[in-house]
């Protein structure tokens, strides 16, 4: 196992993305402290991963003729843990927590892969974005935000006659 993140592959999704939020964790897969009772090194390093899974929900982001549409997978979650939010009318906001399944005493894990936590995405909308009037829907997971546009309105053209 090599200590340095693969340029070519890798759990990384980009290493030349400068706004990815994926965090490069050297002891990934090292069984440090499998011991339930002092398992701080393992337990700190493994939440920061699964922030760091949750923190970066990626976001599409298309835009129409008539609208700007957000599309968000949220695989687990309800509508009810999910917010959509309008700040000073041109910041679009989408937050939500997905909560951590509680544990039995009697339960033993081996691998905790599903993330947990908050997460909290922004975009600043464009002038034309109508933010009186922006639906959100989610339907199997995927939520869709449209921010409908303002009619771009053309110049009226006055037709002037020439004279002799």
């Amino acid at each position: 196992m090599s200590i340095i993140p693969s340029i070519f592959g890798g759990n990384r999704s980009n290493v030349f993305d400068p706004f990815s939020l994926d965090v490069w964790d050297p002891f990934q897969g090292f069984p440090f402290n499998t011991n339930s009772n002092n398992n701080s090194l393992s337990a700190s390093s493994s939440s920061a991963r699964e922030a760091s899974q949750f923190a970066s929900t990626r976001i599409d982001w298309k835009e129409t003729p008539e609208a700007h549409v957000f599309k968000a997978d949220l695989p687990g979650l309800k509508k009810e843990e999910v917010k959509v939010e309008v700040e000073e009318g041109k910041v679009l906001q989408i937050s939500g927590e997905r909560s951590k399944e509680s544990e039995e005493k009697n339960d033993k894990w081996h691998r905790v892969e599903r993330s947990s936590g908050k997460f909290l995405r922004r975009f600043r909308l464009p002038e034309n974005a109508k933010v009186d009037e922006v639906k959100a829907a989610m339907e199997n997971g995927v939520l869709t935000v449209t921010v409908p546009k303002q009619e771009v309105k053309k110049p009226e053209v006055k037709s002037i006659e020439i004279s002799a």
